[in-house]
């Protein structure tokens, strides 16, 4: 009897045993079955976050603008890393191929130019065409431009970096981009715009004005009261300052070049 009991007993916790497993193996399957799906459907569902996911940086992107010196050009603040380092500059009817960013934004009416800033872009337009016009535009495109995530500028595309002294350079030389990069660039950028080093010949230091410092009524004083007294004062070398205008660039460019080959031809022997 006693053993009946006991094989009853047995055979009765093996029954509440089992019917207890089962709701868990219930909820074990039910789990994997999830766990498939949700990677079955992952694929779609990364394609569908991207854009809502865009959406969503688009919304939260919050745009400040800043006058400038220049009433044509204005900056704009997106609040995220645009250049990091360095400048770049553009221009209607120009090569745009290496920055995504400035070929959008060239497209708009009245769009003149654009400038690149490590943080901060600064937009030129046409004189007879309003800011309060343009503005609703240039934030979208801005806004629509980041959230794609898409790159500033093309890789293996850099933009202007200091005017770093280099081997070739004279002490004279050296000073002056030491004394731009220190103390006049930054000033300069702080307004939207770049004063970027071209030449120094016969005592006369030649400079590249960009961003919302081309065009600007109050240039030609900054450049020589601030920028030629400065030079002047510091370097006893430097008679004068000039602006080089984009129809000059390409022979100043050349120029220098001529130079550099005479100079490493002249090691070289």
């Amino acid at each position: 009897m006693l053993r009946l009991a006991m094989t009853a007993a047995c055979a009765h916790g093996a029954r509440v045993a089992s019917r207890a497993r089962a709701p868990m193996m219930q909820h074990l399957l039910r789990i994997q079955q999830q766990q498939q799906l949700q990677r079955a459907l992952a694929p779609a569902m990364q394609q569908l976050a991207s854009p809502l996911l865009a959406a969503s940086q688009r919304r939260h992107m919050f745009i400040q603008t800043r006058d400038t010196p220049n009433p044509n050009s204005l900056m704009f603040y997106p609040g995220t890393e645009v250049t990091g380092t360095g400048t770049a500059d553009f221009a209607r009817g120009g090569d745009t191929s290496k920055s995504p960013l400035a070929r959008v934004l060239l497209r708009i009416d009245g769009v003149q130019g654009v400038f690149l800033g490590p943080d901060f872009i600064t937009i030129s337009k046409e004189e007879d065409v309003d800011w309060g016009v343009m503005k609703p535009h240039i934030f979208g495109s801005i806004m629509d431009f980041f959230a794609s995530n898409q790159p500033v500028l093309l890789e293996g595309e850099e933009a202007n970096a200091a005017s770093t002294a280099s081997e070739e350079d004279d002490e004279v030389v050296s000073m002056i981009k030491e004394l731009l990069d220190t103390r006049i660039r930054p000033a300069v950028q702080d307004d939207g715009g770049d004063i970027i080093f071209m030449e120094f010949t016969n005592g006369i230091v030649k400079l590249k004005l960009s961003g919302a410092c081309e065009g600007c009524p109050s240039s030609m004083y900054t450049l020589k009261q601030g920028v030629e007294n400065m030079l002047m004062h510091y370097i006893p070398e430097v008679e004068g300052v000039e602006q080089v205008e984009d129809t000059e660039l390409d022979a100043v460019s050349n120029d220098a070049f001529q130079r550099l080959e005479e100079t490493l031809k002249d090691k070289d022997n």
